[in-house]
């Protein structure tokens, strides 16, 4: 489309946590999409079944390298979902709840965007990572 620069991509890791004697849902990750600048992202985790994503809050920080983690949100429902202070409303929280998936949503993708991105859930933690690129 006449871009000349570098692709974002976005490596979604997601790890399951389990605690003696209690279970903890199984998260699973797409393919890593990757996507442009001033395009969009969904960062994705999806929960086990037997686990309802609906029952859970996901909060989501994102780290730099030598900076300490950034809280950019936490969403539990449409109602409740408060923003970290001074974070750009092109960060978003939502969930889907027919694919038991909770979803982080960058919308205008800015190079300054790259960076790690850890969200957590009660017995789980998702890690989202996006390593940086070269740009020319």
């Amino acid at each position: 489309h006449g871009l000349h620069s570098s692709p974002l991509v976005f490596l979604s890791h997601c790890l399951g946590r389990d605690g003696p004697g209690q279970g903890s849902p199984v998260l699973t990750e797409p393919a890593s999409p990757s996507a442009y600048p001033g395009a969009s992202a969904r960062l994705t985790c999806t929960l086990s079944s037997g686990y309802r994503v609906g029952g859970y809050q996901m909060s989501c920080f994102q780290q730099k390298a030598g900076s300490p983690p950034w809280y950019l949100l936490m969403f539990k429902s449409d109602s409740d979902k408060p923003q970290g202070s001074g974070v750009p409303s092109h960060f978003s929280g939502s969930k889907a709840a027919s694919a038991n998936t909770g979803l982080l949503l960058i919308s205008g993708l800015q190079t300054q965007d790259e960076a790690d991105y850890n969200c957590y859930c009660p017995r789980n933690t998702g890690i989202y990572q996006v390593p940086r690129t070269a740009q020319g």
